[in-house]
């Protein structure tokens, strides 16, 4: 029972842990990571050399959307004809006819530029034109796939079953294509860039990629399971690998303005159209061509008004109106410039949370509760500033999951702490409770934090009992049977002292010393004192039929008891102390004890005591009693019976 004990609790606190990391690696480590990525990352501007023509609230109030097709070939034809950009990306895709005319226009446009990449689409969907694919996927890859080579170890396919319909005539007029899907996270968040997508055993790269190859004569790629290879260039592109898509975390750059749209320098669409056409009339443009030299320029719309269905406003760490446009252009520029955030892999996190959780637990068993406190807060405040410095330089680690397992440890820790030295503290005072009184244990328990030598003064009343002529029969008889008879005596007359509010402070030989009035408060304790002697010599008188019947000598005891003011508390060394009583009346109550043999009686007490007393006790005065230390002589009283 106790195994099975031990496995379910074993079993019930690794699901809770389990859980926890769970949850908080799925609720609330996505927006840590948000807030780490806004603040400490995203700590620059995209690269000057990205520009953005942007369709935008400008250029929708100039021509009213949606657009014939023509009037996108000034675009074009402006850096095709007066500039002299490395690339030209056109972040959009096209999947219908539109006006023939247009159309031809715009199409023959594209069909001239050799430094041109647009966009494709997959879909998990069937598209209406079923048989596009069966008729243009061939085609598509004889023409637009790159050299990738796949060297995963499961190299799965990622779940799209068509692609986007190209019109002939576009699909003739361009010459270099990459995927714009992009990858949300559950809360709707963009982290990740994809990479390269499986469509039916081919992989075809994202449209940054793609440009990247076109940007380095074609290159290469080989792909593993951690980490995408230019063949040439050697670039090393870190990976993630979710559902048989590659995917890469997003190193975000930090907008132009506050929550803003673009990380990277934009131009209006409009004013690229103005300066080709003054440029067409001979005028000075308004932005010269001379400005996008050696650039890369993307193409795109960004409209915030919903009407016009170019909304392409996407949510990510750094703004939750971010320009599609810019996470690829974000994406390129990781790329570019080899400048990525890198994810701590799951079992890395999991390492982590369980070296932090192991170093919380071993803190909290070896140190005192304050220094266990502040010893945790330190370490947490450590973690948290040296994830600041890895987010800083690139590198993503959860920081809320190793944390709430942290705190949760440390509840575990406390509780486990607490409920074993309360059972510690029980045994302790079971243990104790046979060496010193039950009360004095309770004192000391109650005032651990305070525990000091020192004391106070306090009036009290003291009981001495003594067994007569022990040492002579201890003499005739066996340390076994000695201890026996002691054993029980002891046993039965401490119920005596305790039920009378009196506490045993010690036992000397087979004699017992007894105190009222302190630690227990009692304002009676000289009567319960002389009650509480009284009860012990009728247990004693119980005892000797007892031991008479079992062969057993028979034993009379003396007491002598003592009121007045002593020294209360811990007497002894910082490192071993004892609560008792000491001064002048103790040793008195000592002598007057000792005189029971003198007087041939059982219980005497002084006149102090006989003051507090005389209403419930029947004496015989006995003056003039000669007390050894003691020069002048003193009134005892011998106890006949109680009457009150």
């Amino acid at each position: 029972m106790r195994f099975l004990k031990f496995l379910f609790i074993t079993i019930s606190i690794f699901l809770f842990f389990w859980l926890a990391y769970w949850s908080s690696d799925t609720f609330f480590e996505p927006k840590a990571y948000n807030y780490m990525v806004k603040t400490f990352t995203a700590n620059k501007h995209g690269s000057d050399n990205i520009v953005l023509i942007v369709i935008d609230d400008k250029s929708i109030g100039r021509h009213r959307w949606p657009w014939k097709r023509s009037l996108y070939c000034p675009i074009y034809d402006y850096f095709k004809e007066y500039t002299k950009c490395k690339i030209i990306i056109s972040d959009s895709i096209v999947t219908s006819n539109d006006d023939v005319v247009a159309d031809n226009a715009y199409f023959n446009s594209l069909s001239n530029i050799d430094n041109l990449v647009v966009g494709m689409a997959l879909s998990s969907k069937e598209y209406s034109d079923k048989h596009f694919g069966q008729k243009y996927d061939k085609d598509f890859k004889n023409k637009f796939a790159i050299n990738i080579t796949d060297l995963r170890m499961h190299a799965d396919d990622y779940p799209f079953s068509s692609l986007a319909i190209f019109p002939i005539k576009y699909f003739n007029a361009v010459k270099n294509v990459g995927a714009i899907t992009t990858a949300r996270g559950d809360d709707g968040y963009i982290r990740v860039a994809i990479d390269a997508l499986n469509y039916k055993g081919t992989i075809y790269p994202s449209i940054a990629l793609r440009a990247y190859s076109y940007l380095n004569n074609n290159e290469s790629f080989s792909i593993t399971d951690r980490e995408v290879i230019g063949d040439n260039t050697k670039i090393h592109i870190p990976t993630n690998r979710e559902n048989g898509g590659i995917y890469t975390p997003i190193r975000f750059y930090k907008p132009n303005v506050s929550g803003g749209s673009y990380s990277h320098k934009t131009y209006s669409a409009v004013d690229i159209m103005d300066s080709y056409k003054e440029l067409k009339n001979g005028q000075k443009p308004s932005i010269n061509p001379h400005d996008f030299d050696n650039k890369i320029v993307m193409v795109g719309a960004n409209v915030k008004a919903a009407a016009t269905g170019l909304a392409d406003v996407k949510r990510t760490p750094v703004s939750n109106e971010h320009s599609g446009l810019d996470v690829q252009a974000t994406t390129l520029d990781n790329i570019l410039n080899n400048h990525f955030m890198i994810e701590v892999y799951d079992w890395q996190n999991i390492i982590v949370a369980m070296c932090l959780m192991l170093l919380t637990f071993f803190i909290i068993r070896n140190c005192t509760l304050f220094l266990s406190i502040s010893s945790i807060t330190l370490l947490i405040v450590a973690y948290i500033v040296l994830c600041a410095i890895a987010y800083r330089y690139g590198f993503a680690v959860n920081i809320i999951t190793p944390i709430a397992m942290m705190i949760i440890t440390m509840i575990f820790a406390y509780s486990h702490r607490y409920i074993l030295e309360d059972r510690n503290k029980e045994k302790i005072k079971t243990a104790m409770g046979k060496y010193i009184s039950e009360d004095i244990m309770k004192s000391v328990v109650k005032n651990i934090d305070e525990l000091k030598l020192g004391g106070k003064k306090a009036n009290v009343t003291v009981l001495f009992a003594d067994i007569r002529g022990f040492t002579s029969m201890s003499e005739k008889m066996s340390a076994d049977e000695v201890s026996v008879i002691l054993n029980e005596y002891f046993t039965e007359i401490e119920p005596i002292v305790t039920r009378n509010n009196g506490v045993i402070n010690k036992f000397i030989g087979d004699a017992v010393m007894a105190i009222f009035g302190e630690p227990i408060q009692d304002k009676n304790h000289p009567k319960n004192a002389v009650r509480c002697a009284c009860d012990m010599l009728d247990k004693v008188k119980e005892l000797q039929t007892k031991w008479l019947k079992e062969g057993k000598p028979k034993i009379e005891i003396g007491i002598g008891i003592n009121t007045g003011e002593a020294f209360v508390g811990n007497i002894g060394s910082e490192k071993r102390m004892e609560y008792t009583v000491i001064g002048d009346m103790v040793n008195l109550a000592s002598r007057i004890e000792s005189n029971n043999k003198v007087y041939k009686t059982n219980l005497l007490i002084s006149s102090s005591t006989y003051a507090s007393v005389r209403s419930i006790v029947d004496v015989v005065k006995i003056s003039n009693v000669k007390i050894r230390g003691k020069e002048k002589t003193l009134d005892l009283y011998e106890v006949i019976r109680l009457i009150g």
